[in-house]
């Protein structure tokens, strides 16, 4: 009786205990919430996702993120065409998760990565898709193999479709190993393996290598080594899958950005009539540099393009002209040069290559002395201050040191130094705006004349009357006589403002008395 008793208890615990069990289950399927078969993943769940899903692709986007948006579509629809498989998609909202995105080192832009037998620390970084289609092929060629891309060329080989063929003898070879890896950082390009001979022939090459083609035509072939490495591989792929140049656009700025080639030659250019002569020449020194350095082009007339120009500090009516920036380090370079010929550009980015070229910097170095010389010599760091001196009257005179119309003007503004060294309430200055940022909004062309007033109030004046000594004289006393009764003006607005104030100060210290 009491060995049934014990047997009975038995039985009823075991009971609780499957029902706790599904009870735990049923709870676990509610800590993570899907909309469309795809997770919806916070900190608090994150972990369990990890050890419940062998292969966990999570998507951490941020919801006003413009590439974000088209990413995020992309996902969704690889998600709806993978559904059922091994691979569990999920998401994380970058801006409502901070904590999580902190401690998984997910911060910046929006990416996508693959989560592998719960391991946390280690995912695999999805390239950025172009579309559903993109992160499909990902997935595939991961849990694939070479064998998978062995094709018949003759079906496809005038594609319109940008093709990378490996011709190999040894499909067992390091060489094809590389040539996949490589096909799984591009999924957005399209693969062949061949051993035909009648391509080799065809296009009369060897075993080993891998080529470029489109529309029947060989772009550029390489020949692997045995010292051969996927990352030499896939920048020879995205370099010659791109033209020698490459304009700027919102379908290109990915392509660009996220090129592995990190020094970018760019020319800022209005596609006027001397347009074809420049980038004819930019084209022929692009085809040189290959592999080291990406040469861009950007339309000043777009307004699209005005952030990018912003963030160089290029104004429109500078173009043409070219600089050269790193990535890496991003510092950029300006050709200091009017004349944008093939040797010229030529021999700034060699001279960029060898490390003898000076970067564009904020503000140079404040010469010593600068303030000694009849003509003071201004950089980004003084400019405003000696220009907006409410005490003082500064003319400038913007200057590109290779300029030969800068050149012109040299003497003429000693000469007016020279007229005015005794006022020491005049300034007479100039500045290489191509070697220092300037915070102004400039409208003219350099050399570029710009007159200060004496005032409180940051006026800036362009002269754009005759350069002779006499013109310029006349220019400066009357805006000087100008400036003198708006000074008046502005001295009495700032005696009544300050009156006004006192005022308001001792009418509140009066209150604050009485209620003491």
């Amino acid at each position: 009786m009491r060995r049934l008793l014990l047997l009975g208890v038995t039985a009823f615990c075991l009971c609780v205990l499957v029902a706790a069990d599904t009870q735990s289950d049923r709870q676990g399927d509610k800590s993570f919430p899907e909309e469309d078969g795809v997770l919806q993943l916070k900190k608090g769940n994150f972990n369990r996702a990890l050890k419940k899903y062998k292969q966990l692709l999570v998507h951490f986007y941020a919801p006003l993120s413009g590439d974000g948006h088209r990413v995020s579509e992309a996902f969704n629809g690889a998600a709806a065409e993978l559904q059922g498989s091994k691979v569990k998609f999920a998401v994380v909202d970058m801006a409502k998760e901070k904590d999580l995105v902190k401690e998984l080192n997910a911060a910046g832009l929006p990416a996508i990565r693959l989560y592998i037998s719960g391991d946390k620390n280690n995912p695999v970084l999805c390239p950025i898709p172009r579309n559903s289609a993109s992160i499909v092929t990902w997935m595939k060629r991961r849990a694939g193999s070479a064998t998978d891309l062995i094709a018949d060329l003759s079906q496809s080989e005038d594609s319109d479709e940008l093709q990378v063929v490996g011709i190999f003898k040894d499909l067992n070879s390091e060489y094809v190993q590389v040539f996949y890896d490589a096909a799984i950082d591009l999924p957005d390009v399209k693969f062949v393996v061949t051993q035909n001979d009648e391509v080799i022939s065809k296009y009369d090459l060897a075993h080993d290598v891998v080529m470029l083609l489109k529309k029947s035509e060989l772009i550029q072939a390489y020949k692997m080594m045995s010292q051969t490495s996927k990352e030499e591989l896939i920048i020879f792929i995205t370099v010659y899958q791109m033209d020698p140049v490459t304009e700027y656009s919102g379908q290109t700025a990915t392509q660009i950005l996220t090129s592995p080639v990190l020094s970018h030659a760019i020319l800022f250019v209005n596609k006027s009539s001397d347009f074809q002569e420049i980038y004819s020449a930019f084209k022929s020194t692009a085809e040189s540099f290959r592999l080291k350095i990406l040469f861009v082009m950007v339309n000043v007339d777009e307004p699209r393009n005005g952030r990018l120009m912003e963030y160089f500090r290029v104004r429109d009516f500078e173009a043409p002209l070219i600089r050269l920036v790193n990535l890496t380090d991003h510092l950029t370079y300006h050709l200091p040069s009017d004349t944008l010929d093939g040797a010229t550009i030529k021999k700034f980015c060699q001279s960029y290559l060898d490390g003898k070229a000076k970067p564009k910097m904020q503000s140079e170095p404040i010469p010593e002395g600068w303030d000694k010389q009849p003509v003071k010599e201004l950089v980004g760091t003084t400019l405003e201050k000696v220009a907006f001196n409410p005490d003082k009257t500064v003319f400038v005179l913007f200057y590109l040191p290779y300029s030969k119309k800068s050149q012109a003007l040299f003497p003429l503004w000693e000469e007016l130094a020279e007229a005015y060294k005794e006022q020491e309430d005049v300034v007479i200055a100039r500045m290489d705006p191509s070697a220092n940022d300037i915070n102004l909004s400039m409208q003219e062309p350099y050399p570029s004349l710009c007159f200060f007033p004496a005032l409180h109030a940051e006026r800036m004046v362009v002269y754009t009357g005759k350069r002779k000594l006499k013109s310029l004289v006349k220019f400066i006393d009357k805006e000087m006589k100008k400036a003198k009764k708006d000074r008046v003006k502005e001295d009495e607005e700032r005696k009544k403002y300050i009156e006004a104030a006192k005022a308001e100060d001792a009418k509140k210290a009066n209150k604050t008395k009485d209620e003491l």
